[in-house]
């Protein structure tokens, strides 16, 4: 038998001559003596090799690149009886593998080794039928460009039980020619001379080889015979000139009719070619001057600059344009003439301070007696009647509003989170009204006096204690200026 493989072999390299010429070798056969070994995956010694049985292989290779392909080998050959036996027995077995591998080629390498993996069934007659993966790795010796020595190991992974192996081949590969296609030669195709428009220009060399065009202008046409393919005359109706692209100058004055607002009289261009004339000398001429016989500013089409309140100081730069005011204000008035001007007073008609932002200053004896009466004024105890200790207070304050007839005030009630909102609501209205009633009383127009009440809304510190609760119940007094 072994004799017959190798004779097989040597037929395969040597009858092959067509790796002379160098063709793709794409598949080819297998041929493998094996080394079989059950016994050291299964209890066994892996050097004993006596326990070692024997097999062989023929197998389809097909290369897909230098680097990947796929083997399908078929498997005979008989394993020794794992199971416990005072005798040797065996058992034949036959097996169908796909794997796949990987080659670490490189074209001037005689040794290319590789690595595998794949899946298998191995059929024991006799016995049972078990699926294996084999992985491993081999060596290829190139003998010839078609025909390798090739040695493999491999291990064998199986899903049933007391099955696991291992698989040494050694044996050779054969790889056949593929037979090169046969191309048909090819025709020579004769150059087409195409000309689409007929202008006597070919499309190979015409600019415009769809419109019947002037040799001399490679191809194009010119409908106003200026020297200037339409394509490029901005003018192609009226003959013009080249340095204008195509365009005439009827004025002669450097500017092209399609550019020239006065395409007929010679003018400048900083002008749009009309003439330059500015009777008024304000450097806006004439046909664009609004008021041409007065000095004005370019960007108001040369007429005086516009002042609306007539103060002098026109819109663009018055910060009150239609109130009539004095240039150190930026135009804008201060009515009751306590310099600070209008639109920065709080009392635009009432003289006033810096300090106030405008408004009159309210002398600090005054203040202080506000600030007082918001506590020095007492009612009875969950009432709006006015206790007499109040009265002389309340006298201080009609005595501060004679003082201060530019002032209004407005009184304001407040009290403590004790009761109901609703009630104390009511309670702090009825308050500020005793005090607006008693004003009146001394003399206080009613007109300058105003009256509201906020309940326990707008506390001043907390309502968690007994002082707390005191200063939130009171009366405040706040004057406010009458413009």
């Amino acid at each position: 038998m072994r004799i017959h493989l190798f004779v097989l072999f040597l037929l395969c390299v040597f009858l092959g001559k067509g790796y002379g010429q160098n063709p793709a070798f794409r598949s080819g056969v297998t041929f493998k003596k094996l080394f079989v070994d059950y016994q050291s995956q299964n209890g066994g010694n892996l050097f004993n090799f006596k326990d070692y049985r024997h097999g062989f292989e023929i197998g389809y290779q097909h290369n897909f690149t230098n680097n990947f392909s796929i083997n399908i080998p078929v498997k005979y050959g008989n394993i020794n009886n794992i199971e416990d036996s005072t005798e040797v027995q065996y058992t034949r077995f036959v097996g169908l593998d796909a794997v796949v591998q990987y080659h670490f080629y490189k074209p001037e390498r005689i040794i290319s080794p590789y690595v595998m993996g794949g899946l298998g069934g191995v059929q024991e007659l006799g016995g049972d039928f078990n699926l294996q993966i084999p992985v491993g790795a081999g060596l290829n010796v190139r003998i010839a460009p078609n025909a390798y020595f090739n040695y493999q190991a491999e291990y064998r992974f199986s899903f049933a039980e007391n099955r696991n192996n291992l698989h040494h081949g050694l044996g050779f590969i054969y790889l056949l020619a593929q037979k090169p296609k046969e191309e048909k030669p090819k025709e020579e195709e004769k150059p087409m001379i195409k000309d689409s428009d007929g202008d006597g220009v070919v499309d190979e060399l015409d600019l415009c080889p769809n419109e019947k065009g002037i040799p001399s202008l490679k191809g194009c046409p010119d409908k106003d015979g200026d020297g200037v393919p339409d394509y490029q005359d901005k003018c192609p109706d009226v003959a013009g000139a080249q340095i204008y692209n195509g365009c005439p100058d009827s004025d002669g004055d450097g500017i092209p009719d399609h550019e020239d607002e006065c395409p007929n009289v010679a003018g400048s261009k900083a002008n749009k070619g009309c003439p330059f004339t500015d009777r008024d000398g304000d450097g806006v001429s004439d046909d664009k001057d609004k008021c041409p016989d007065q000095p004005g500013l370019a960007d108001n089409d040369g007429c005086p600059e516009k002042d609306m309140d007539g103060d002098g100081i026109p819109d663009s730069i018055d910060k009150c344009p239609d109130a009539k005011g004095l240039r150190v204000y930026g135009g804008c008035p201060d009515t009751d003439g306590d310099g600070i001007p209008d639109h920065e007073d709080e009392c635009p008609k009432l003289p006033g301070s810096v300090a106030n932002n405008g408004c009159p200053e309210i002398a600090k004896e005054d203040k202080k007696t506000l600030d007082v009466a918001m506590q020095a004024v007492q009612f009875e105890t969950g009432s709006a009647v006015l206790k007499g200790e109040s009265n002389a207070v309340l006298k201080q304050i009609a005595g501060i509003m004679d003082r201060y007839p530019d002032f209004n005030m407005v009184i304001s009630g407040h009290t403590d989170n004790v009761g109901r909102p609703a009630f104390n609501q009511t309670l702090s209205e009825r308050r500020a009204k005793a005090c607006y009633d008693y004003l009146i009383k001394q003399g206080v127009s009613s007109s300058r006096l105003n009256f509201a009440g906020y309940g326990d809304s707008r506390p001043i510190t907390t309502n968690a204690t007994d002082k707390g609760k005191s200063l939130n119940r009171r009366v405040e007094f706040n004057l406010i200026p009458r413009n």
